[in-house]
């Protein structure tokens, strides 16, 4: 009994650190982009700074994921809030003295994006060794419900606080968010079962790791949907401000609301898969969420009324929750114990191909306009969809 009260009070502790650094995600990619696409004009450069933030993924997702086995995940999550907390006041305090630049925006969305690639490999497998292979999907669907409610509050706060006060009250609000979410990872007491016994070579782990995603063709289809959902569908998220800003013609605080609806959704969606889905239908639920998905993309960049935006950014919501909650559900529940860490890893490589859809995105929104860019990738994701049917017709079963 007092183990597993320990582990409940683990798990609240890795729920609020996720929480904490979530929230301060989308305050920080609404704020840099509405930001930077005031400064500079540039539906590329707002792309830009949500590519650099996941950059790291492909660049050390599978290099985080075999560290994840060799390293204490308790001092890497302590080191990950420590790190961002540090950067986000060396903006404030930029911010505060008037010298902030779009570089420093850049810089911070980079290093940022570090400990982001580090959540599959560290955080989630912590709450993995937390609650066990039985209570993965219960547990993922909160912590992905709690990832869609800071949807909601993270631009909407964002655009309070820029009408309000400025990049600069954006800052030190995610400061003072921080603070709490440091003492949390601290009090962490759980230990993670890192793979101590495993002597290989990080370059040994990394290729035994896609070694098996070879071999595994359900997982296969797993990664390539993956891939398809982080090329064609979410870069667009990366063209709200630009849409609402240009096209809704609405201010800071309405761009805010209008961004939320995409987590309410989320939060329902996740809360959704939480207490309804059952594991049998994890595959098809998983597929059939990006293809909507995309439907809700080419609905929500074409939309003229403000009503039918929201609406399309709320079914997106729902749809992007079931994908996110099912990724690593269906890689945490069909890999062996041994192999988790390295294929969580692989998905974050996978997740980690989102900057070209990014660069992708951004060139078509310069190229074109940033409506017709952003509804041509989701057409292409579409297409794409078809054209990858036999790779993910196996994670149907899953």
């Amino acid at each position: 009994m007092t183990a597993r009260l320990s582990s409940l009070a683990d798990f609240r502790r890795l729920w609020f650190v996720g929480f904490v650094i979530c929230v301060v995600r989308w305050l920080e990619t609404l704020a840099f982009g509405l930001f930077a696409y005031q400064v500079t004009g540039s539906a590329f450069v707002v792309a830009m700074l949500t590519m650099l933030r996941l950059l790291p993924m492909g660049l050390f997702g599978a290099f985080l994921g075999a560290a994840a086995e060799r390293f204490e995940r308790r001092r890497a999550l302590i080191l990950v809030v420590a790190t961002s907390m540090a950067i986000t006041l060396v903006l404030a305090i930029l911010a505060s003295l008037g010298a902030i630049q779009v570089w420093h925006l850049a810089l911070a969305s980079f290093i940022n994006g570090i400990g982001w690639a580090s959540d599959h490999p560290v955080r989630r497998m912590m709450i993995g060794d937390v609650v066990g292979a039985d209570r993965i999907g219960s547990a993922l669907s909160i912590d992905t419900a709690t990832n869609n409610a800071s949807r909601v509050l993270g631009p909407m706060l964002s655009g309070l606080l820029l009408w309000q006060y400025g990049i600069v009250g954006v800052f030190w609000f995610s400061l003072a968010l921080y603070a709490p979410s440091v003492v949390a990872a601290l009090r962490v007491r759980t230990p993670s079962q890192a793979a101590a016994g495993n002597r290989s070579s990080f370059i040994t782990s990394i290729r035994e790791g896609l070694a098996w995603v070879r071999r595994d063709r359900p997982l296969r289809g797993v990664f390539s949907i993956t891939v398809i959902f982080n090329v064609f569908g979410w870069p667009f998220n990366s063209m709200i401000p630009v849409i609402g800003t240009e096209y809704l013609h609405l201010q800071a605080k309405g761009v805010g609301l209008l961004a939320s609806c995409d987590g309410v959704g989320g939060l329902i969606g996740a809360l959704v898969v939480a207490g309804l889905v059952r594991p049998a239908w994890y595959g098809r639920l998983y597929v059939g969420s990006v293809a909507v998905y995309l439907v809700m993309v080419i609905g929500f960049v074409t939309a003229t009324e403000i009503p039918v935006a929201a609406v399309c950014l709320f079914l997106s919501g729902m749809c992007g929750a079931g994908f996110a909650v099912l990724q690593a559900t269906l890689v945490y529940r069909s890999a062996p114990v041994e192999m988790r860490a390295r294929l969580l890893g692989v998905l974050s490589v996978c997740i980690g191909t989102a900057p070209l859809g990014f660069l992708y995105l951004g060139f078509l929104g310069d190229l074109l306009t940033p409506r017709i860019g952003a509804l041509a990738l989701a057409a292409q994701g579409m297409l794409a969809l078809l054209l990858t049917r036999r790779y993910w017709t196996a994670a149907l079963r899953l």
